[in-house]
Formats: C-alpha cells, structure tokens, sequence
C-alpha cells in the first residue's frame, strides 16, 4: 500500500476532501433546530435513526464528515483507505436520494427539482471507487 497520494490523485482527493470538510464544520454549527432538521430528513429514509436524540445524531454526522474529508486532504493517507471511506459515504447520500420520498421522478432515478442537490453527490461516489480501484489495480 503506498504511504502518499500520488499527484495525479489529488485534485480530485483536494475537490472531494474540501466540500466534505467544509460540510462537517458548518454541520458542527448547527443549532437545535437544525439538527432536528436534518435528522428529521435522515430518519425519513434510514427509519433506525428516530431513535437518537437529534443533536447526537448531528454531531456524530459532523464528525465523520469531518474525519472523511480530512483523510482526503492529508496526502499521507493512503488512497485506498481515502477512497474506501468516500465510497462509504457517498454510499449513505446515494441512499439517502434512492429512499427519501420527492426526491426523484416517478419510477425513475432522475432527480426532481429538490433532488438535483443530493443526485449530483454522484461524483463522490465516483472518485472514491477510482481511488479504490486504481490502488487495487496498481498493486
């Protein structure tokens, strides 16, 4: 496994890692009435989720986007770990979009207009497995 990221894997790892981040720390933020928000949206579609306490919920999310988006901004992190752990969360919005009501046309996994925000997190999905695969494919 190599120690650091090679050149060519960081402007993606760079683009992925700073929106992840940024998102963390604004998350972090977040007052009582935002984090019922946002959980309410999560346990709208991962059902499990009403069972913890709003802010809990808010901050453990914070937490790993903020751990996510680091391991993608330090170069010392291994690739595939970086890519594995984007891949995972990409995995959770992606279906996030595919569970919650509204979000795409009928029968179809086209956006609709207030799916458009959570659809385009393709691209995440997208850079992680191109770490993942890279790094498995180079070895």
């Amino acid at each position: 496994m190599r120690i650091f990221a090679r050149p060519h894997q960081w402007p993606p790892r760079i683009a992925a890692g700073a929106y992840i981040l940024d998102s963390g720390l604004t998350l972090a933020q977040a007052d009582r009435e935002a984090a019922t928000g946002v959980h309410g949206m999560a346990a709208t579609a991962f059902p499990f989720l009403r069972r913890y306490d709003p802010e809990t919920f808010v901050r453990l999310l914070s937490k790993s986007q903020i751990a996510v988006g680091s391991a993608l901004l330090l170069p010392v992190v291994p690739s595939l770990f970086a890519g594995a752990a984007l891949t995972a969360f990409a995995g959770g919005l992606l279906s996030f979009y595919v569970k919650t009501p509204g979000l795409r046309q009928d029968g179809t996994l086209r956006p609709s207009q207030e799916g458009v925000s959570v659809a385009k997190d393709v691209w995440l999905m997208g850079i992680g497995l191109g770490l993942v695969v890279e790094e498995l494919t180079q070895r």
